[in-house]
């Protein structure tokens, strides 16, 4: 545990989360010319980014389940390999068709690739750095965000769209290779402090360790903590973050600039929510909630400036949007806190959908809204006018997941203070109680 071995396991591990976030997001800065090339409007566009995040959502569970009795090697093996055909296929698809169903095979190869990640690392590693670990593992997975929006988009734009799309899936096929080699499950299939717990000897026990952790109060509140932090970013970096920015009038490569500042966001806040989860495990949903509002104020500031908002704005917003990935971790923290070490697999599966669900059906609408929208005022479908109307409906899907998330809150307290006799009151009652402390000292 903790070994020089674990480092390199862990290290080929995330390279292959890496790629696969590459594949995830190289459509983010293609829906341009994906429309060009396959003239189509922008809900039927749209259906390229649904299919792929519904079938990476809905495979989830039953990805978590596979973990928890296969273990998490064959599953990243598995996705790498789908991730090739899939990049292959949207490669040479001629027609819109094809090239849906290279983007399902897409979501099938990511969705078994970050959580099998998040499941090994318990693994191999053990102690206070586990947090930290799982912090690095999402934040150096965006990476692939920063090769999509400048080497992918840069041979998009200069090779065209099939030598573009055939080297991402050479990229996943060499991870696949090393991946091969060298991940392993681990010394023992999954261990806490004291006691090995084998994986599940059947799909039965796989299943009745996933009902389990779907019960548990922590393991909801930890999906809809994702849900509300991650879905905003997902939609702007994965599909409309480029065409309403070129709707606004910056070019190709500003776009990608945008982009990139929310993975650099990541890396830099990512650490520190990683420390503040070790240090006040408590508070974790204050911090969850605070991104929700960050996002609320910007995005309204955004979407209520007259005429076009200006560049310090949106960079404020990807910025925000940039803690939100990292934010959106927490989720697993609450899975990792309120799940026995054995049943990881589904717990993390369950959180996993939270965001993209929360994405996919903002995806959707948004491409509904703007066709609407084109047609009733006459102006080219990504026209900023249209996107200022489409973009509201985060209000009500992200408006949802909050209301759930302060019942699983309110849920996992109460089973909290009655398992362990633990009380966690308002935030504001223990602020003034420190403040108070710290005046008598």
């Amino acid at each position: 545990m903790n070994s020089r071995r674990a480092f390199l396991v862990w290290g080929v591990a995330v390279l292959a989360y890496v790629l696969a976030v590459v594949q995830r997001s190289s459509l983010g800065v293609s829906g341009v010319d994906a429309q060009d090339r396959f003239a189509v409007s922008a809900a039927v566009l749209s259906t390229l980014a649904v299919v792929q995040i519904a079938v990476y959502a809905g495979l989830q569970i039953p990805v978590g389940i596979a973990l928890d009795r296969v273990g998490p090697r064959r599953l990243v093996l598995l996705g790498a390999a789908l991730l090739v055909v899939g990049q292959a296929v949207v490669a040479v698809s001629p027609t819109i068709g094809p090239a849906i169903a290279g983007r399902v095979l897409v979501g099938a190869g990511d969705a078994m690739t970050f959580i099998s990640v998040i499941r090994l690392v318990p693994m191999w590693f053990s102690g206070r750095i586990l947090p930290q670990i799982s912090q690095w593992t999402g934040n150096l997975g965006q990476v692939g965000q920063i090769l999509s929006a400048f080497p992918f988009a840069v041979l998009l734009h200069t090779a065209g769209w099939s030598p573009a799309f055939g080297v991402a899936a050479a990229a996943s096929a060499v991870g696949l290779v090393l991946a091969f080699v060298f991940v392993r499950n681990g010394p023992v299939p999954v261990r806490t402090d004291t006691i090995p717990l084998p994986l599940p000897h059947s799909w039965r026990g796989a299943f009745h360790t996933f009902g389990h952790a779907l019960r548990r109060p922590g393991t909801q509140l930890g999906f809809w903590s994702h849900y509300v932090t991650q879905s905003s970013g997902t939609v702007f970096s994965l599909l409309w973050g480029v065409p309403m920015l070129r709707g606004l009038g910056y070019s190709p490569s500003e776009a990608a600039g945008f982009l990139t500042v929310i993975v650099v966001t990541g890396f830099v806040v990512g650490p520190v929510l990683g420390v503040l989860c070790a240090r006040f495990p408590l508070r974790r949903s204050n911090l969850v909630l605070g991104i929700v509002v960050a996002l609320a104020v910007v995005w309204t500031a955004i979407l209520l400036w007259p005429g076009h908002p200006p560049t310090w704005l949106l960079v404020v917003l990807v910025v925000v949007m940039g803690i939100g990935g990292p934010g959106s971790l927490i989720g697993f923290d609450f899975a990792r806190s309120f799940n026995p070490v054995g049943s990881l697999g589904s717990a993390n599966g369950v959180v996993n959908v939270g965001g993209f669900l929360a994405a996919f059906v903002m995806m959707f609408l948004i491409g509904t809204i703007l066709d609407i929208a084109a047609r009733a005022s006459g102006e080219t479908v990504f026209a900023w006018t249209n996107f200022r109307l489409a973009l509201t409906v985060q209000y009500v899907v992200v408006g949802i997941g909050v209301v759930m998330l302060l019942h699983a809150r309110r849920r996992t307290r109460r089973e909290l203070h009655a398992q362990d006799g633990i009380r966690v009151g308002p935030l504001w009652v223990a602020l003034v109680a420190r403040l108070r402390k710290r005046s008598v000292q």
